[in-house]
């Protein structure tokens, strides 16, 4: 049979380079690992990749003070990608997004008092420059998560102004003898979103709560600090930036939320014509692609994220698979209509904010979570996963929950974190990494898998896309991606029972078709007999030559 011959084929190729390429005989133990090649894995021509999302706090202590940090990211960098694309024994993600690093009262960080330092629980800028280095040599970048729209009540702006005005009638301010005042937005009025400050008539914005005031991006000064704290992060070796919060900056005013956005983006790339801007504009698809005006490279897709997005509905069964490749169909030309030419959409299942998303589907062993990864990471643009989902951790409720120490081991505490404080003590629902690396069917290998499949084919990643509403439906979807130089057809299996179809009617050339890259839950192979294609259960097949 056809099929046999190509898997025989694809299954020696890859026992003769695993053997040569590295001197480690890694014989492949399913379907997946003997079909996905992974290639050259450097930075990609374009914006899309696949970035990791790291709380510091909570992935690696290198001291044993119980407080993950800088140094010990940097001995887990080979973890997330060891720069050697013969290997597989990484994830290979090639860039991380780190959440706030600065010095800050909080354990969560985004509440900042120096913009232009880390926080010593972390470590220092000479570690942060060593990290920055070691990522680098893997071709990995390094972005920053940046909050612009307020800082900590502690920053020392704020307690300049509120010292001032402690002391100070309304009548009698001047901002020429504290500049900082007007770094906020202070009042005599009660207003929504304002909080008081203590001691005084004055209230000041607060739309998080009283401990982050808001600044004033209107004041030239404010934007002043905001070009210093770019280039001074960019001059040590910060790739891009994450910006929280975007819809907040000019509360309700999404035209001039935009203009700010321009304005930052503007900046950056005056310092770094590559640098990469990502936004938080939480919010429907209708909203922000419209935010794509503002020049920012990518904002986050919100519709297909979360416990009640898209991928998560299509998942449980709650939802069709066809919603999946209509929006998948649909991003792009909103992005184009509302965007430039070089806008790039940021898919992602879920983040620090969200309940962790093996907590989704109840009575599940690892089929259904597995499959959710892999819609997301077959989607095109710069991919985003949070750290602990390519194991299915779990953590829900409170934020401290979300944000748990990375499950490294069952038994060994070497390098492990202490949980956030207040977090809820809990078990996890699947297995640590120490466990599922061993398992060529676990959660982690699904997501290594899928990482690799966005390596290899470039119109996986960053190629448009077109569902082929004429041979989906049901449970099957199927959807073709393009680029210049690559075309594949991505065939999904979302129902618990196998499948079969016939893809003749899409097929140029079907006695060229192959298997050139599968995602598989368990042990069931997926075939390829002429040009009937039979899928497992949540099975996913990438044809290439049709």
């Amino acid at each position: 049979m056809k099929k046999s011959c190509i898997a025989m084929t694809l299954l020696s190729t890859f026992l003769f380079v695993s053997g040569c390429g590295n001197g480690i005989n890694q014989t492949p133990d399913s379907q997946m690992q003997a079909i996905n090649t992974k290639f050259d894995n450097s930075k990609s021509d374009d914006a899309s990749s696949t970035c990791y999302e790291v709380f510091v706090r909570s992935f690696w202590d290198s001291n044993e003070d119980g407080i993950g940090d800088i140094k010990g990211l940097t001995e887990k960098l080979d973890y997330i990608n060891d720069g050697n694309p013969k290997t597989r024994e990484d994830l290979g993600c090639d860039s991380i997004w780190l959440m706030p690093i600065c010095p800050s009262p909080s354990y969560h960080k985004y509440d900042v008092t120096d913009y232009m330092d880390i926080d010593p629980e972390y470590g220092t800028m000479e570690d942060f420059d060593a990290f920055v280095s070691e990522a680098h040599k893997r071709n990995v970048s390094v972005i920053l998560d940046t909050v612009l729209n307020h800082t900590s009540d502690a920053h020392p702006w704020f307690v300049k102004a509120k010292e001032y005005l402690q002391n100070t009638k309304p009548e009698d301010i001047d901002v020429a003898a504290c500049p900082e005042v007007d770094y906020y937005h202070f009042t005599t009025d009660k207003q929504d979103g304002y909080e008081p400050l203590a001691g005084t008539p004055y209230y000041y914005e607060a739309r998080f709560w009283s401990g982050m005031p808001d600044l004033n991006l209107d004041n030239e000064k404010v934007r002043e600090e905001i070009k210093s704290v770019i280039a001074f992060w960019t001059e040590h070796g910060a790739d891009g930036f994450r910006l929280d919060a975007v819809t907040s900056y000019y509360t309700g005013d999404n035209t001039k939320n935009i203009e700010f956005l321009s304005f930052v983006r503007s900046v950056a790339k005056s310092y770094n014509p590559d640098a990469y801007l990502v936004g938080e504009c939480w919010a429907n698809s209708s909203t922000y692609s419209k935010y794509y005006a503002s020049g920012v490279d990518s904002f986050f897709d919100f519709d297909f994220a979360d416990g009640s997005g898209i991928i998560a509905d299509v998942t449980r069964g709650s939802g069709k698979i066809s919603k999946y490749g209509y929006a998948c169909e649909k991003i792009g030309e909103n992005i184009q209509e509302n965007g430039y030419p070089y806008a790039v959409d940021a898919p992602f299942y879920t983040n620090h904010d969200m309940n962790r998303s093996a907590g989704y589907y109840t009575k599940d062993d690892g089929r259904k979570v597995k499959f959710a990864q892999g819609l997301n990471l077959l989607m095109s643009g710069r991919a985003f996963l949070y750290y602990g989902e390519e194991l299915g951790m779990k953590g829900s409720g409170k934020d401290e929950n979300k944000r748990a120490p990375m499950y490294w081991s069952k038994e060994t505490q070497t390098g492990m974190c202490t949980p956030p404080p207040n977090m809820d003590q809990f078990e996890m629902k699947f297995d640590s990494l120490e466990e599922q690396e061993k398992d060529p069917y676990s959660i982690y290998e699904y997501v290594r898998q899928a990482i690799t499949l966005r390596q290899t084919h470039p119109a996986i990643r960053s190629g448009s896309c077109t569902y082929v509403e004429k041979i989906s439906g049901g449970k099957l979807c199927v959807l073709i991606k393009k680029t210049e130089n690559e075309q594949v057809m991505i065939v999904i299996n979302s129902g618990d029972e196998p499948l079969s179809t016939s893809l003749s009617d899409v097929m140029d050339t079907p006695e060229k078709a192959y298997i050139s890259g599968v995602l598989q839950v368990d042990e069931q192979e997926i075939l390829l007999e002429d040009s009937t294609i039979t899928l497992p259960p949540y099975g996913i097949a990438v044809i290439s030559d049709f």
